[in-house]
């Protein structure tokens, strides 16, 4: 009899390690989870310098348009949207609005931004199939990043900050119409 009292003692240490060794695995998994979910819920970082305006108002109007903030954010626009793409040339802000009601990124530059930063933000913008770049006259940055209802303006080509922009706000928080195209509509942009 004495042979079985010790099996059970030298077999109770191994049940308790198992146990210690589950319940630990089982810890790690909730922690992991619970930092998952704070990191989603929690969403991207906020940009620097990012404004957000009120609510826009939205429809169609044939004529003249008076928008506030130039370049708008958002408002009555035409019926019909701006191709998306490369622009060397202005753009009229009422096509331009239509296809950020859709989702687009309007990217504006002063004209006489340098060559070499034109050249960055079109390689930047390139294979984006929801942005707009285009020159604007009298701005008050030398580069504005526009989506509906939000705005970024920046002093130079600033890679992270636009990629943050172009990753929250492409067909983001604010977009009215999604799904709707950026493509079928006026202008040719540059390939």
């Amino acid at each position: 009899m004495g042979s079985r009292s010790k099996r059970r003692v030298s077999s109770a240490p191994k049940k308790s390690g198992r146990r210690w060794i589950i319940w630990g695995a089982i810890a790690l998994g909730v922690i992991g989870l619970v930092v998952a979910l704070y990191f989603n819920i929690r969403g991207p970082l906020p940009i620097t310098g990012l404004e957000i305006f009120p609510r826009q108002a939205r429809g169609h109007a044939e004529e003249d348009i008076a928008f506030g903030e130039l370049p708008p954010v958002g408002g009555e626009h035409r019926n019909i949207w701006q191709n998306c793409g490369i622009y060397e040339e202005v753009v009229e802000p009422a096509y331009a609005v239509h296809s950020m009601e859709h989702g687009a990124i309007w990217i504006t530059y002063q004209p006489d931004l340098a060559e070499d930063a034109i050249a960055e933000l079109q390689d930047i913008v390139r294979d984006e199939s929801f942005v707009i770049l285009s020159p604007y006259p009298g701005l008050r940055s030398p580069i504005v990043l526009s989506a509906w209802q939000v705005q970024l303006e920046l002093d130079g080509v600033e890679n992270g900050r636009i990629s943050d922009f172009i990753e929250q706000y492409l067909v983001g928080p604010y977009t009215p119409e999604r799904g709707a195209s950026c493509s079928g509509g006026v202008g040719e942009p540059i390939p």
